[in-house]
This record gives structure tokens, sequence and C-alpha cells, in this order.
């Protein structure tokens, strides 16, 4: 349900709009009434809502003073406007104003204003869940294309910066993203991928450890084999000698 504040300062006309509205049977409900724009604003400190019907004129605030407070914010404004004022109406499009009706205000002509409204707030906002969904679906090709990018070139030396411009993403950007979107670090995975790929030539080749290190990018034997055995638990020749089936210990 969409929510509207009614902004009117003649009772009168509040009830008149009132049952106007209610009697459209849209998807909305009047959530409060106020008798100028500035009580409109104090309602809107205390509450959310999605539409502001208000008059255009009304003592101490107006309803273009109104609009033109509302303008920046994402609360909509539709004015109610005798034939009088319907030109001054017309110049408050700049503030923002979604539509105008004229009083009397009958129920049709309400209804006809709040489909509207509906349907462009709908179809701004299935807008907005097609743009996050395309940013998310892209993101996801992103680190899908990082991860082939490592697991391709495990025997190489592979950098933060050289995915990022695999994937035109800047360094910074793409480590957090990375870490959203796969609940670790981008050099973890790496180190992750290595392992792998030790564990895997360990146990399908007569390798000496010392060369499966080489390859793998470390020039210190030791530091890969301290690596190697924070992964697995395991160290490379007692990971060689098991055959491949130790318990592993979790991810880094």
């Amino acid at each position: 349900m969409y929510k509207i504040i009614l902004v009117d300062d003649e009772k009168w006309v509040r009830v008149v709009l009132r049952k106007a509205v209610e009697q459209t049977k849209l998807p909305v409900v009047i959530m409060q009434e106020c008798g100028n724009g500035l009580e409109a604003l104090d309602a809107l400190q205390h509450h959310q809502a999605d539409l502001v019907i208000s008059d255009i004129k009304m003592p101490v605030m107006d309803g273009i003073g109104l609009a033109e407070q509302l303008a920046l914010k994402s609360v909509n404004v539709i004015l109610v406007s005798g034939y009088d004022d319907f030109q001054l109406a017309q110049k408050a499009i700049r503030h923002g104003v979604k539509d105008f009706l004229l009083k009397p205000v009958e129920t049709e002509a309400m209804a006809d204003c709040l489909r509207r409204w509906i349907q462009e707030r709908e179809s701004r906002e299935e807008a907005l869940r097609t743009d996050i969904s395309v940013i998310n679906s892209d993101e996801l090709s992103a680190i899908a294309r990082v991860q082939q990018f490592v697991m391709a070139n495990v025997h190489k030396e592979i950098s933060l910066t050289d995915a990022a411009t695999l994937v035109h993403l800047n360094p910074s950007y793409l480590s957090q993203l990375f870490k959203q979107q796969t609940g670790g670090k981008f050099v973890d995975f790496v180190i992750e991928m290595r392992m792998d790929e030790a564990k895997r030539l360990l146990v399908k080749t007569s390798l000496r450890v010392s060369e499966i290190a080489e390859r793998l990018g470390y020039a210190d034997i030791s530091y890969f084999s301290t690596t190697f055995k924070k992964i697995t638990t395991y160290s490379p020749l007692e990971y060689r000698k098991s055959g491949g089936m130790p318990k592993e210990k979790g991810h880094m």
C-alpha cells in the first residue's frame, strides 16, 4: 500500500479528498491529514510517505512552497488547484510536481491521477531493480573471470592489478568486490589455487618438492612448504605419501 498525506487548510476539502481517494479502491492509504505545508513537513519527519496531495493555496506554507521543500526527497507531490491558479500550478513542474487535480475533485479524476502516479512509480522501481540486477550480474561475471584467470595462471606471478586490468576495474574496488562476492580475499584465493595445483602435482607426478615450488612461483622451498602445511596440515612429502587422502584443514 502506498502511503499518502493530504494537505489543505480547510477540513471539509480534506474530507472530500479523503473520500475521493478511498473510493478509487487503489492500493493507497491516507496516513495523515495536515492543514498546511509546514505541518506536512513536520509529519514527514516522523512518518514515511510516498505521496503528498496538497492544495496549492494555503496559509503559512502553500503547495508550491511544500513542493520546493520536497523536490530533493523521494516523496512525490500532486497539487490541487482551482481554474484561477492553474497557471501557477503549471509553474510548479520545475519543483517536481507529478500531476494536478482541478477543483472540485471527483473520484474519477482522482482515480486517473493516482493510476498514472502508481504506474510511473512501479515502472521506476522496476527499472531500478533491473539496473541493480544488471550491475550484480556484471559484478558476478567479473569475479568469475578473475577466478578463471587465476586458475589458468597458477604457474605465474599473479597480482591484484593484473586481475583488475583484465576486468577493467579499479584494484581497490575489485578487492572489495571479490571479498563481498566470495567471502575471501583475492590473495588467499590465489594461494588456495596454487596449493590445489601443488596437491595435484604431488600426487600425479614424480616432480621433486623444490620443482613443484618453483613451478608455482615459490623461490623459497621452505616458504612453500610452510604455506602448504598451513592449508592442508601436512607437509608436501606427507601429503605425497598419503596419496592425497589426508583430511584437510579449512580454507585460509
